[in-house]
């Protein structure tokens, strides 16, 4: 999809707020303020599987070390001793 730049003023702490929740979620103000407006556009449930992709793409090696690459196909139950 094409970008539009889109210049906003805002007080120096709602900016700060806003750059340090960027930080927080390891993203950059532009991402966090779209998805704030496509939370409040009604495309929160996009924005959730985004979400959800971008922290398995950041935690995939901790999910394989501790529970294999290899789960067996159609297997939803965790390893022993896992609830």
């Amino acid at each position: 999809m094409a970008k539009t730049q889109l210049n906003v003023r805002v007080d120096e702490h709602t900016a700060r707020a806003a750059r340090e929740r960027a930080l927080a979620r390891g993203m950059s103000v532009n991402r966090y303020i779209e998805e704030l407006v496509r939370q409040d556009t009604g495309e929160a449930g996009h924005t959730f599987v985004e979400a959800a992709a971008d922290f398995m793409k950041r935690y995939e090696a901790v999910f394989a070390e501790e529970f294999g690459t290899d789960p067996a196909p159609g297997s939803r139950s965790l390893p022993e001793g896992r609830h």
